[in-house]
């Protein structure tokens, strides 16, 4: 099988990476940026471009990974041919493609990737889609090969499920990044939040995030909070612990 990727950032870093490792061949990878382009193609061994009218046309999977504000650009300026189109973004519906070439679906990988860092793919939940039965068995075979957890989902399903991986990554993320930000004020090594973190996320394996759910905002102890809320010198810092405070409790109420 012969991929072309279209963009060089973090998920087509490692999933064009996944896939030179599982024997498939990527021709050619795409991206605005020549340095970005040159260095993915360099650990693939493959042809780079900046150009998308030099974009070859007798690959059997085009793979676009790049961002949502320029997908559709970038689709309409491919010229047609007979492989089988795939995007992997987890908010756009596989429509987009319509008009603009026969075979198409969705390869969205939900997981967080940065391109130094390896990943284990058989573990990844793999979401799927496509426009034919014909293209949906492709699709299947080549994310099968990749994973053990390969589903089809529609593309509606697919942007809620993109939403609640915002929450459940991208903002989960950010507040580690404020934790640090406030042990780094007080000399405090951030490696002490780690056992705490890994036991927050090893209980929702076998809990109800609900029912895991610890801390003086469940109870809504006012006086711990209040305390909290006047130490935090950051406006924006003290909204987000008092809406997330008052969030929690309002959850729980509802038990």
């Amino acid at each position: 099988m012969k991929v072309i990727f279209l963009g060089s950032g973090n998920l087509a870093t490692r999933l064009s990476l996944e896939m030179h490792r599982k024997g498939m061949t990527i021709g050619q990878v795409y991206s605005y940026t020549p340095e970005n382009a040159r260095q993915l193609a360099g650990r693939l061994g493959c042809l780079w471009t900046t150009d998308l009218e030099a974009i070859e046309t007798d690959a059997d999977l085009y793979v676009f990974s790049l961002k949502d504000t320029v997908l559709a650009n970038v689709i309409t300026r491919i010229r047609p041919n007979d492989g089988l189109w795939v995007h992997t973004a987890g908010s756009m519906p596989m429509d987009i493609f319509s008009g603009h070439t026969a075979n198409y679906g969705v390869l969205y990988p939900m997981q967080t990737f940065s391109k130094m860092r390896e990943v284990d793919f058989s573990v990844i939940p793999f979401f799927i889609e496509a426009n034919t039965s014909e293209s949906a068995s492709k699709l299947q075979q080549l994310a099968e090969r990749l994973s053990g957890n390969v589903r089809f989902l529609s593309s509606d399903k697919r942007k809620n499920l993109h939403l609640a991986a915002v929450f459940a990554c991208n903002f989960t993320n950010h507040i580690y990044a404020l934790a640090v930000k406030l042990l780094e004020q007080q000399d405090i090594p951030a490696d002490v939040l780690l056992p705490l973190i890994d036991e927050t996320a090893a209980k929702i394996h076998t809990m109800p995030p609900r029912v895991a759910q610890t801390g003086p905002a469940i109870r809504y102890d006012e006086n711990v909070i209040n305390k909290h809320l006047a130490m935090l010198g950051d406006s924006d810092m003290r909204s987000i612990y008092r809406l997330i405070s008052q969030s929690i409790h309002k959850e729980a109420r509802h038990e």
